[in-house]
């Protein structure tokens, strides 16, 4: 211990601890120990002799300390000492970047004490590179892991629009379970199914006569041979002969097959034509079209159908009943769905659209059932009226003329009354029998098309003479 040591251990010892040995006890204790005045001047430096890591600081003596801070640790020194200045006497944690004639630079946090009552202050220090150079080391880690996410993320877009785009076939299957992983929209028209229905599913079951683990091994054996060769089978639910092309590869631990499915047919190219062309229909086309199941739940809408609601997404109308749309609602439906299902199709339906703003408007609707087997669907075409609504009042005279040809004629041979009362029964004869039959004989579904109460549309049908003939049916 030299002088300097000497006569600061001199200011505050310990009982029963020699001061020669207090420095040696302080140094080993700490990583670094200063001594310093109540103004920031050091007094001593305590470390250990046989320690070179931070070398010779024996010129620090005498000097500010804030002389071998960075910037930024010189107002967190400063703010120590006037705290202590103010009376404070309790220890103070102080985290210091230390920097000596820009060689190297190092970060210390201390446990200043008040040592004297001159307003000494001894700074028993701990080394933090250990811990800045572990919290480096884990944001490098955190941005490259980020920098990997995003990588995947591009190469899984790229994947996507590859798959998407291409008109060639392909399926991805794991080989451990002859599952299907991943296809494209191409393969599943191939297949005659969807691409969430295959996805998860088992490859074989998609071909006639196949079993599972014979089927994937038939795969992999093509795949490995080093002649190019092919498989041919037979789909189930399309029932077309196709040829599978499989390619073997490996990733994260796993085999997988890269299948490319190619129709064996002549009819493939028209087959693929046709689908680009009603894909190209229902993406862009002006006319609204919606795919329901048999009772009414919307599968997939086109933009044209959430134009014409004023929804916000076509994503957002499917799973909900397409009675929700409709003026009469669950009535409408009804009779749409019944019609279509007892004769295949329903021409022209007219009715009125409720948009999710409350508008309302005119449309004529047609639906084809498709029987898909084992899941029918019906396809509505929602034309917008509202034109031919608005012409309807503006017909032109020789039109008129042809109309009311018949009612001109029995001006004179009657008293304008009946004429009248007779052509307004036709006419409503006419509504009532065509509700009837539009609802198959259901009277509270026709009474609520046309307006009228249950116990007076059973009074007209008596009038007309078509309650019995009804009931009779």
């Amino acid at each position: 211990m030299n002088s300097d040591q000497r006569n600061v251990m001199e200011d505050f010892s310990i009982p029963g601890i020699d001061s020669e040995y207090l420095p040696t006890v302080l140094a080993s204790a700490s990583d670094i120990a200063l001594v310093v005045s109540h103004d920031g001047e050091v007094i001593s430096v305590l470390s250990e002799e046989q320690s070179s890591r931070y070398g010779n600081l024996d010129h620090w003596k005498g000097r500010p300390l804030s002389e071998f801070l960075t910037i930024e640790s010189r107002p967190k020194l400063q703010s120590v000492l006037d705290r202590f200045s103010k009376g404070h006497d309790k220890s103070i944690t102080a985290e210091l970047n230390h920097r000596d004639n820009a060689t190297w630079q190092f970060p210390i946090r201390y446990n200043v004490h008040k040592v004297s009552r001159e307003g000494t202050l001894l700074m028993i220090g701990r080394d933090l590179q250990q811990v800045a150079e572990a919290q480096q080391q884990l944001v490098q880690a955190q941005i490259s892991l980020e920098r990997g996410y995003e990588e995947r993320r591009e190469f899984d877009a790229r994947y996507r629009m590859v798959m998407a785009s291409t008109r060639e076939a392909f399926v991805l299957v794991n080989v451990n379970d002859g599952r299907v992983r991943d296809l494209n929209d191409a393969a599943a028209n191939l297949l005659g199914s969807g691409v969430e229905e295959l996805k998860g599913a088992a490859f074989a079951q998609e071909f006639k006569d196949r079993r599972r683990t014979e089927f994937t091994e038939s795969l992999l054996s093509i795949a490995m041979s080093e002649q190019p060769a092919d498989l041919s089978v037979m789909t189930r639910a399309s029932r077309r002969f196709i040829s599978i092309v499989p390619n073997l590869f490996r990733a994260a631990g796993e085999r997988y097959l890269l299948c490319r499915l190619d129709a064996e047919d002549t009819e493939h190219l028209v087959d693929d034509r046709l689908s680009l062309n009603l894909n190209a229909l229902f993406r862009d086309g002006k006319d609204a079209i919606v795919f329901t199941d048999t009772k009414g739940v919307i599968e997939s809408a086109n933009e044209a159908f959430v134009d014409m609601i004023d929804f916000g997404n076509a994503s957002d109308v499917k799973g909900r009943s397409i009675a929700d749309y409709l003026s009469r609602g669950q009535i409408d439906m009804t009779i749409l769905l019944e019609n279509a299902a007892r004769s295949g199709h329903m021409r022209v339906y007219s009715t009125r659209l409720k948009n999710e703003l409350g508008g309302w408007t005119a449309v004529e609707i047609s639906v084809s059932y498709l029987n898909l087997r084992a899941r029918p669907s019906l396809a509505f075409l929602v034309r917008d009226a509202s034109r031919v609504e608005a012409m309807r009042t503006t017909l032109n005279p020789q039109s008129e003329e042809a109309v009311h040809q018949n009612v001109v004629e029995l001006v004179g041979s009657a008293k304008l009354k009946d004429i009248v009362a007779e052509t307004n029964d036709v006419v409503e004869k006419l509504c009532i029998e065509t509700a009837i039959e539009l609802t198959r004989n259901n009277r509270a579904a026709a009474a609520e098309m046309l307006g009228l109460s249950r116990q007076s549309l059973y009074v007209k049908l008596r009038k007309y003479g078509l309650h019995d003939s009804e009931s009779e049916s």
